[in-house]
């Protein structure tokens, strides 16, 4: 590998959420901040629901000849 090329990389890096979760990870930044994490993310919270636009999902139902639940 060449040398004075390569980012500097850091074994103690630091991310902080929004919601105020930090990870301890490696990386080449020493702090990166995100909006979203697996702790307040709507998918992995269970929050998530799906949005009936327009009526797609009747739409989908009354296509393939789906009963509602």
């Amino acid at each position: 590998m060449k040398t004075e090329i390569h980012p500097e990389y850091h074994l103690d890096a630091v991310i902080k959420c929004a919601c105020g979760v930090e990870y301890k990870v490696p990386g080449t930044q020493k702090l990166m901040q995100v909006e979203v994490c697996s702790q307040c993310h709507p998918f992995y919270t269970g929050n998530d629901r799906i949005m009936d636009t327009e009526g797609r999902v009747e739409k989908f139902r009354k296509k393939f000849k789906l009963e509602a639940k």
